[in-house]
């Protein structure tokens, strides 16, 4: 899985899917940005592959939100290393911030 799986999982749930900002600030949003080299691969004295972590945010003015199941399934179906890091009620804005990591082979 790459980068560009990522991006095509999280379509299935929604057509608001930011890639490091937000495409239209609405009631539910997701943004989603690789951030570090998790690991790398090496042979011959090269570098023969690497596996890219990041997040995925998901916001949500909804209790109980059926897309956070569903963001868990798209990445699933599309066979994407993650884990649930975070859930924050952010008081000022009113949106519940789900965050999670994912891992994928590379760019």
């Amino acid at each position: 899985m790459t980068l560009s799986d990522v991006k095509t999982a999280l379509l299935t749930v929604t057509p608001n899917v930011g890639h490091y900002k937000v495409t239209k600030k609405t009631d539910k949003y997701i943004v989603w940005a690789e951030d570090s080299g998790a690991a790398a691969l090496w042979a011959d004295g090269q570098q023969q592959g690497q596996a890219i972590s990041g997040t995925i945010d998901y916001f949500t003015k909804t209790e109980y939100d059926p897309n956070v199941q569903a963001i868990e399934a798209a990445l699933n179906a599309a066979k994407i290393s993650f884990k649930l890091e975070s859930v924050q009620h952010e008081e000022e804005t009113g949106y519940i911030h789900y965050e999670w990591i994912f891992e994928v082979e590379g760019w």
